[in-house]
């Protein structure tokens, strides 16, 4: 099936597209919503910008189309730019919210297109230990819930990581996937990049409660 992947550089897309690879269909388009606002419901904000590399990383053509960032009108903004592309389906990195994978079919159905989830309904714990075993490199970027300090941004989510994760849930509830916003990734290389991002320099930004890793500057290397 020719399929657009919605991508926004992180873990959870990432592995999303990497599945329908293996499932045999075409990607045609990553598409990227670029939200103005930093609390969109739909999409990430924190260095968005970076998935010009992600997509050159990837060898694949890739859409941006800039949105408000307001509950509805990023929904309106994903409908128009699909509708323009010639593909039979969308493929999302939805695990368990509901919210936007409803939104996500509704639009599909809209468009009369596939909508693909790979990865819902499935185990947190078994979605990163796969990407792990896949010898993926992602970078927590942001960190927003009760439990997380200044100290993971710009941390690698490798097996300690994923300890302590496990550790958070237990104590705090988070989802381990980060569905209800606990945090964002970066993939800096995986299995089906041609090369891998390096980041060149970063500045953690802190508010009491919650961060980010802004970066600004990374570049293309060869693996």
């Amino acid at each position: 099936m020719r399929v657009a992947v919605l991508c926004s550089g992180g873990k959870d897309s990432s592995l999303a597209l990497w599945l329908a690879q293996q499932r045999r269909h075409e990607i045609a388009h990553i598409v990227a919503m670029i939200p103005k606002r930093e609390d969109s419901w739909m999409f990430h904000f924190h260095n968005i910008q970076l998935i010009d590399l992600f997509a050159a990383c990837a060898s694949l053509p890739l859409i941006k189309t800039e949105t408000s960032g307001e509950r509805e009108q990023e929904l309106e903004d994903l409908k128009r730019t699909l509708s323009g592309l010639d593909i039979e389906g969308v493929v999302s990195g939805a695990i368990a919210s509901n919210y936007q994978k409803s939104r996500i079919d509704r639009i599909c159905e809209e468009l009369n297109l596939k909508s693909l989830a790979p990865l819902w309904g499935r185990e947190p714990i078994e979605l990163l230990s796969e990407m792990l075993n896949a010898r993926f490199d992602i970078l927590i970027t942001s960190v927003a819930a009760q439990g997380f300090d200044e100290s993971w941004l710009g941390r690698k989510i490798d097996e300690e990581c994923l300890e302590d994760l496990k550790r958070l849930h237990a104590k705090f509830k988070i989802n381990i996937s980060a569905e209800g916003g606990e945090y964002e990734s970066l993939v800096l290389d995986a299995p089906f990049f041609k090369k891998r991002i390096e980041v060149v320099e970063a500045e953690r930004i802190w508010r009491g409660t919650n961060g980010y890793l802004l970066i600004k500057h990374a570049k293309l290397v060869e693996k």
